[in-house]
């Protein structure tokens, strides 16, 4: 029994290797053919390795393990690298545009802009820290609290 198993084993693995032999002159050196290949050939080579794959892996060759792994996971088609070289170089362009852009108009915005407001200077701020006292304005810790020692509202 076990002679008849051994057989069909070595049978099988010499179909496949027959098979296998037709299929090796398809993928050598696949991954810089596969974008120049049509669609129907590509179809047909992982057609061909899918069912190789379906036999023992030990009997595949190293070529065709390699051409598996490039059709399922190499960088084509949806797997497709959206940048290209030379990308990041581009953006941090761009960037460093966009944002000595920006710090222009907003220097050139400033240079066009009135001095500061009334309410900047000392005078208005210790006017409002009187005025939060006199209406008793957040008792419990804020300006009109006993023993308060914060400035208040003055900024400088």
């Amino acid at each position: 029994m076990f002679r008849i198993a051994a057989a069909r084993t070595q049978s099988c693995a010499r179909a496949i290797g027959r098979r296998n032999a037709s299929t090796n002159v398809t993928i050598q050196n696949l991954e810089s053919r596969w974008n120049t290949l049509s669609t129907a050939e590509q179809n047909t080579i992982a057609k061909q390795l899918e069912e190789a794959q379906k036999a023992d892996w030990k009997v595949l060759s190293t070529e065709e393990k390699k051409a598996a792994y490039y059709i399922a996971f190499g960088p084509h088609g949806p797997r497709a690298p959206l940048t290209k070289p030379g990308h990041t170089g581009k953006v941090v362009g761009g960037v460093a545009a966009v944002l000595a852009a920006s710090g222009a108009l907003f220097y050139a915005i400033r240079l066009g802009g009135e001095e500061k407001p009334k309410t900047f200077t000392k005078e208005w701020q210790e006017a409002t820290n009187e005025y939060l006292k006199s209406q008793n304005s957040n008792p419990i810790s804020g300006i009109s609290s006993e023993g308060y020692k914060g400035k208040g509202y003055l900024d400088a």
